[in-house]
């Protein structure tokens, strides 16, 4: 059975860094997606960035373009999303997910992903 854990994530001043990660296990192919999703209480769940590890294409939200950088290591089979600059509307469960697609534009749709972690806190205070 696939699985995906997050990991780094925590509290963090408005204005800082964090990276929050990915690990994939028992899943062997190199041609897949990677998206990072949040949601804040009382939202829905939204997608951040996401990745093509076929074509190294990525996505930004309009929100986060700029400060967040999203990476993948398919040897590894994890996912890194570097954000900076935080904000206090950052705030929220970051999930990673994902999708058995080999495409060079990685989907931003969540219901396209196939796989998903249990999700990370990530708390940006004032």
């Amino acid at each position: 059975e696939v699985q995906l854990v997050e990991s780094g994530g925590g509290l963090v001043q408005a204005g800082g860094s964090l990276t929050v990660s990915c690990t994939i296990s028992e899943f062997i192919f190199d041609d897949y997606a990677i998206g990072w999703f949040r949601q804040a209480p009382g939202k829905e769940r939204e997608g951040v960035s996401c990745i093509s590890t076929t074509s190294g294409e990525t996505y930004y939200t309009n929100s986060v373009k700029g400060r967040f950088t999203i990476s993948s290591d398919n040897r590894k089979k994890t996912s890194d999303l570097r954000m900076n600059s935080l904000k206090p509307e950052d705030t929220a469960v970051y999930y990673c997910a994902l999708a058995l697609i080999v495409a060079d534009r990685c989907p931003t749709d969540l219901a396209t992903y196939d796989y998903w972690g249990q999700g990370i806190q990530v708390t940006v205070s004032s």
